[in-house]
């Protein structure tokens, strides 16, 4: 072993940036605000080993400090065992909900039909798509995605088909539609109920027939596409209505995947705030928040995240810029979660239909739809939709 006395730590343990500033950080803390710092260390055959390092105030020398150095590579190798347990794809999640909606996408990737995605906003439906897209033998081509809410009839058709210069004001180029550009891979359209009825003709053409037409031309180009489609909204209702063509939804929905709610995995929840609080610590490269206490875990699991995943992974976001600690507290989430009513967390305890949720957010926010729409996960626009179809629009 080399001689290292006289040597900086920096010298003795080559470590990668986040770790050393990690360390660096630490040791400018008083010795009551210092906690562990995890990092590993490569040895020369190549096994990687995980340490936690605790810092030391040397007790006969104040101006130096000691280094406690803890073997985690056990630990953190189960914790890989398991994470490969509890992850499929891109999507997260344990309980007998999500391992049935793993099940599904499993089932229906390697055939060549549509598929309709269906679940609350902010459930995971494009992780969903890409998941299905990933087992299909379309996985090497491309995977292009458009959200239809909110857009007009003429921008979407010429999202989706394309066309030619002049076709209409502002058409100063030719324009690829989404169509040829997903050409032998996968096409998912997100919050496809939102789709104008002018455009769902068009849609089934292209579906039926693999053959588009851009906006402006007169002759078809054939296209290879795969549908997939995902909606929030209940489209046996909107077809009943005449908002949704029964032809195109028979179309796409020959494959079908519902994903649960955060409500109806609640299990779940502390292995997503894990994921989700390691991947901020990783973006930010705050590397010493190393996990939630147990009081806020508690408010975690009993909030009725309206918002779903998405909100989750947005407050562990949110909590980790605010924490000064090593320990992730109740007062670090967001103002909306930290301070929530305690009548939306008895609500949380069972499940709230659609109209219950919007209600008790509503009632949070002292009926600031902004407000309301933004904790959901909505725009304003689709919020204000959802208002009027359960008949909430008119309450104060």
């Amino acid at each position: 072993m080399r001689d290292v006395q006289g040597q900086t730590w920096k010298n003795v343990i080559a470590l990668p940036k986040a770790e050393e500033s990690a360390i660096q950080a630490m040791l400018q803390h008083p010795s009551h605000e210092r906690s562990k710092v995890r990092i590993h260390i490569d040895s020369p055959i190549g096994k990687r080993f995980w340490l936690e390092v605790d810092v030391k105030d040397d007790p006969q020398d104040s101006t130096r400090k000691l280094f406690v150095l803890y073997d985690t590579t056990e630990v953190h190798d189960l914790r890989q065992i398991i994470n490969k347990e509890t992850q499929f794809q891109d999507m997260v999640g344990k309980s007998q909900a999500m391992q049935d909606v793993y099940q599904r996408i499993t089932d229906v990737a390697p055939l060549e039909v549509s598929v309709l995605i269906t679940g609350g906003t902010g459930t995971g439906k494009e992780l969903a798509a890409r998941a299905i897209h990933s087992l299909s033998r379309r996985k090497n081509k491309p995977f292009v995605a458009i959200n239809c809410a909110g857009l007009t009839e003429t921008l979407l058709s010429s999202q989706l088909f394309g066309h030619k210069k002049g076709a209409f004001t502002g058409a100063i180029d030719d324009h690829l539609g989404l169509f040829e550009t997903a050409n032998e891979g996968t096409l998912f359209l997100d919050e496809i109920g939102d789709m104008p009825l002018g455009i769902q003709a068009t849609l089934l053409r292209a579906i039926q027939e693999k053959e588009i037409l851009r906006l402006g031309e007169s002759v078809s180009r054939k296209v290879d596409v795969r549908l997939l489609a995902a909606t929030h909204a209940n489209l046996d209702e909107y077809m009943n209505a005449g908002k949704f063509r029964s032809d195109l939804l028979y179309r796409i929905r020959v494959g079908r995947i519902h994903l649960p709610t955060l409500q109806e995995r609640r299990e779940d929840i502390p292995l997503l705030a894990s994921v989700f609080l390691g991947q901020a610590r990783t973006a930010s490269e705050k590397t010493e928040v190393q996990d939630i206490n147990r009081e806020t875990m508690q408010l975690l699991m009993r909030y009725p995240w309206p918002g779903n995943v998405r909100e989750l992974k947005s407050a562990l976001e949110f909590s980790l810029i605010h924490c000064r600690e090593a320990i992730i507290q109740t007062s670090d989430l967001p103002p909306e979660i930290a301070d929530v009513d305690p009548e939306i967390l008895m609500k949380g305890e069972s499940e709230l239909d659609e109209k219950e949720r919007i209600a008790a957010v509503l009632k949070h926010t002292n009926n600031n739809r902004s407000e309301a729409a933004r904790i959901l996960g909505m725009s304003r626009s689709t919020f204000y939709r959802r208002l009027i179809g359960l008949g909430l629009a008119s309450e104060k």
